[in-house]
This record gives structure tokens, sequence and C-alpha cells, in this order.
């Protein structure tokens, strides 16, 4: 029997000692959904990657990473179907000095959030509204919210080794909503497009012509809105010269075109389109364009932030389906490499094993033969 518990407990190290084996961690690893599969559907439905730095480091203390993140995420992806540089930054708990965040403009950022505050008048800071994790989100902002506001909610699947559950009704409360859901960069350069409304002179009397005119001024090229009213509705509006689509308040997603009410039309349109509206006589009164921070006279905008996004397929597998657009602040992950003591122990088990089995077998039978004898 003292044969056997001593068999059993160098059995019982063998199999514990890769348990406790050191992992160390490596460079870095890639997240594939990015370019494969999840990262251009997400694309393709308008969603925007921007940059959350590298897993496990702090970017005031490895101010390289922001640099870093950005070339990675640009390796793989385009940060919109706007524009292909990535412009928004998540922000860690730190205020950032300007120094620090001048790193960010040089990179080409122009928006940093959502919690923290910036030592710096080229970034434009998106603070954090409330939660879409289950049990945490504040009901009454996503009731309440004031018109043309933005709402931006956070959100994370997973945090160390918990999956979080995101909240179900806040999601049918925001799909009931007559909202624009969109992104942060979509969300910024917007307002400036519909800012750079200007008129462009035509030769007819009967004729009125506009167009966005951001000439450099954008990193992305997004169309804006502005609302134009009249005294008598036009005969049609033109979008170059061609008859421009309509919009309902079911758009919800940024796209051009017109959406008619009493009085005027918001119209959206992409920069450096011809805008023309078509009257009857030369008397019409068509009013200076009013520009508008919201996309097709919603009530307000809301936006989805993935933070610390290390596994695009896991953050956004629960929204296939959901109207709901999101901001993926991206995180490269952390690569695992395995010890190189991890074979050694493994090439030990498979020779130890067998031999400590054959050992207690040979040992039963010996003693088998010592009591029949």
């Amino acid at each position: 029997m003292d044969n056997r518990r001593v068999v059993g407990l160098v059995l019982l190290a063998i199999f514990a000692t890769p348990l406790f084996a050191p992992v160390t961690q490596a460079e870095w690893d890639e997240d594939n959904w990015l370019w494969n599969i999840i990262g251009p559907e997400r694309l393709a439905l308008g969603d925007e990657f921007g940059c959350h730095g590298y897993e496990g480091l702090n970017v005031i203390e490895s101010p390289e990473v922001v640099m870093d993140c950005r070339d990675y995420l640009m390796d793989f992806t385009n940060a919109s179907i706007w524009g292909h540089n990535p412009i928004s930054y998540g922000l860690p708990n730190d205020d950032l000095n300007a120094t620090t965040s001048q790193l960010f403009v040089d990179a080409g950022f122009e928006i940093v959030g959502d919690i923290g505050q910036v030592d710096n008048q080229q970034l434009r800071i998106i603070s954090r509204t409330t939660s879409l994790e289950k049990g945490q989100t504040d009901m009454n902002a996503l009731r309440d919210a004031p018109e043309d506001s933005l709402l931006s909610l956070y959100w994370i699947a997973k945090w160390h080794d918990v999956n979080i559950r995101e909240d179900k009704d806040a999601i049918e409360l925001l799909e009931s909503q007559e909202i624009w859901f969109t992104t942060w960069g979509e969300w910024h350069n917007h307002e400036k497009s519909s800012r750079s409304w200007v008129h462009y002179p035509t030769s007819s009397d009967y004729t009125d012509s506009y167009i966005i005119n951001t000439e450099s001024t954008q990193s992305w090229d997004v169309p804006g809105t502005a609302w134009f009213s009249w005294s008598e509705p036009p005969l049609k509006i033109t979008f170059n010269g061609e008859i421009a689509p309509l919009l309902t308040i079911e758009d919800r997603h940024l796209r051009i075109g017109v959406r008619m009410s009493d009085g005027g039309a918001w119209v959206t349109a992409s920069s450096g389109m011809l805008v023309e509206f078509e009257f009857d006589n030369s008397n019409h009164n068509l009013e200076t364009p009013d520009p508008q921070i919201t996309f097709n006279g919603l009530h307000h905008s809301v936006v989805v932030v993935g933070h610390h996004v290390t596994d695009l397929h896991k953050w956004s597998s629960d929204f296939h389906e959901s109207p709901l657009r999101f901001t993926w602040l991206i995180e490269r992950p952390a690569a695992l490499e395995v010890d190189w003591r991890l074979p050694v122990i493994a090439a030990f088990v498979l020779i130890a094993t067998p031999a400590a089995i054959k050992y207690i077998v040979n040992k039963d039978q010996e003693i088998q033969g010592m009591d029949k004898s």
C-alpha cells in the first residue's frame, strides 16, 4: 500500500505540473475578424473602427501605442465607409496633458472619449452617457434625451473572464424611437458638412442651387443635412441633375436624399453634389439653408461604443440583426506564448505515465501472487 501511495503522489505531481507552469506574454496577436467576415460586414452596415491601443499597455506610460494601434488597424480595414484613416480613440480613465494628447493629433485622430479630459483644442471630446450593460443602463437618459444631442453608450462584451450581457430593454427602447443611429466619426463629420452649404450661382430665375463645399477641411467625405424652407414647394429637387431620392422618418441610417415636410424639406447631400430646386415662377422664396446637427430631421443621435475590442466576433455577436450602429475601439490583443518548459513537461508525462501505470500493475500482480501462496 505504501508503494501505491508513492506512485499516486508521483502521478498527481505529473498531471498538476502543467497547471502551475508559467505562461509568458509574447509580442502581439491579431484579431482575424477585422478583415474576415465580421469586419467587412460591420463596415458595410456603417460601423466605425477606431483605436483603443494595445492590450495591457497604458497610453500615458507607453505613448507609442497611439501610432502603433493606428497602423495595426489600417493594415486590415478602412475606418468607415466614409474614410480610410481612423479618427476616434478611446481614452483611459486618466486626463491627458498637452504633450500626450498631441500624439493623437499627430496620428490623425480627431475624437477622443469617453472618460477623462484632454488638454488640446484640436481634439473633440465625446463623453459617455450611460452603459448598454444589463442592469447598468440609465433608462431615463435614453427616454429624455434633448433634441439634437448625441448619446454615447458604453459596451464591452467581456471583462477579464466574465462575459457581459446587453440590456435588451434598453435596446428595445432605442429601436422604437425616431433617432439617428450613427458613429462618433460619422456624427462629427456630418456636422461639419452640414455647416458648409453655400449658394451656387445659376443663370435661371426659376432655379436655386446649393452645394456643400468642405474643400480640404474634412478627413472623411460624409454627407451633410440642412433644412430648406419655402413659400411654395418646388416642382422638383435634383442631385447632380437626377431626381433626389426620397427619405422617410424610417430612414435612421445616414444616406443622401430629401424628406419633405410642411413648408420645407430636410436635404442630405454629399460634398460637391449640386442640389437644385426648380420652381414654376421667378417669384419663389427659398430661405437660406439651416444646418442640422441631426440627420433627416430625427430627434437626436445614438452611438454604441465598443471598448477594448480584442475579439470583434465576441463584441458584435449579439447585434447581427440590430439597427444600432457602433464605433468599435480596437485594442490589439496580447499573444500568449507557451513557456519552453511546457513541451519538456509534456514529454515527461508521456513517458512517465505508462511507466507508473505498469509499475502499479506489476506490484498488484506480485501482491496477488503472494496472497495465493
